[in-house]
């Protein structure tokens, strides 16, 4: 498969606000591991946001990462910390 990866503006300010913690392991994932092998049943609780299967978000410890799926291109949206229930 050939994957085409964006970033969206937000995404990489959410990630450039990270604790430097959070930040290496949200990078880790998003710009090492998840290249090497792209495959939506790797992302940790993945659910799907609406009825057309493009908005989806996956969990990384205690943040929310939102992505786009559209085709080949995956899209990264937003990542911000869980909300406390």
């Amino acid at each position: 498969m050939n994957l085409e990866v964006r970033y969206a503006r937000s995404f990489l300010l959410d990630l450039k606000s990270l604790e430097p913690a959070a930040y290496e392991r949200v990078y880790r994932f998003v710009f090492v591991e998840l290249g090497e092998k792209w495959q939506p049943h790797y992302l940790p609780e993945l659910r799907q946001l609406d009825h057309e299967g493009i908005f989806y978000r996956f969990t990384i410890d205690n943040y929310l990462i939102g992505i786009e799926i559209r085709g080949e291109i995956v899209k990264f949206l937003r990542v911000i910390p869980m909300p406390d229930v």
